[in-house]
């Protein structure tokens, strides 16, 4: 019998946490997982305007799974497995779609400790590779702090343009000076 493990999660709609102890859920088979991802996973890089932050923009990275809410119990064994991360309902009524739910990781730190050593032990082998070295890069320029220098910052913002050119969206969006 496989082991069960307990991790943290919340839900959106509910208005306390979804705490660790909710989740009793046998952990996957890593390759299972890898594979998965390599399906459905998504590693995004988001750049905003953020009137707080001292160069007045921010850098979002996030990895996320989302799926139909009946196959909500597949991403809790996914959360459970992969040791981090939280689930988000999402509703989609106004556009007559089924519910869904999000998995999701946004702490740079839980990507370091939990997700990258996941996934370096466990390959992605679809094109999938490529976005998350790439990624993988962005977050350890992030973790050292050098993303708060125009240098590091100018990086990311190519390395995020090489990840929108896998996906065919390569834009700057202005955050780059042109040549």
């Amino acid at each position: 019998m496989r082991e069960v493990s307990r991790v943290h999660s919340t839900r959106r709609k509910l208005k306390k946490p979804f705490g660790k102890e909710r989740i009793h859920q046998v952990k996957l088979h890593p390759q299972y997982i890898a594979g998965f991802i390599d399906a459905e996973g998504s590693f995004s890089v988001s750049i905003g305007k953020n009137e707080t932050m001292r160069r007045k923009i921010e850098v979002r990275p996030e990895f996320e799974i989302e799926l139909r809410a009946d196959d909500r119990k597949i991403l809790e064994r996914l959360l459970v497995t992969i040791g981090c991360g939280r689930i988000y309902d999402c509703s989609y009524e106004r556009y007559g779609w089924y519910p869904h739910v999000k998995y999701k990781i946004t702490s740079i730190k839980d990507m370091e400790k939990y997700l990258f050593p996941f996934l370096d032990k466990n390959s992605l082998q679809a094109k999938k590779a490529e976005t998350y070295i790439l990624f993988r890069e962005i977050v350890a320029i992030m973790g050292r702090k050098e993303h708060l220098t125009d240098r590091g910052f100018k990086r990311i913002v190519r390395l995020r343009d090489k990840i929108r050119k896998l996906g065919k969206k390569a834009k700057t969006f202005g955050f780059l000076p042109k040549k």
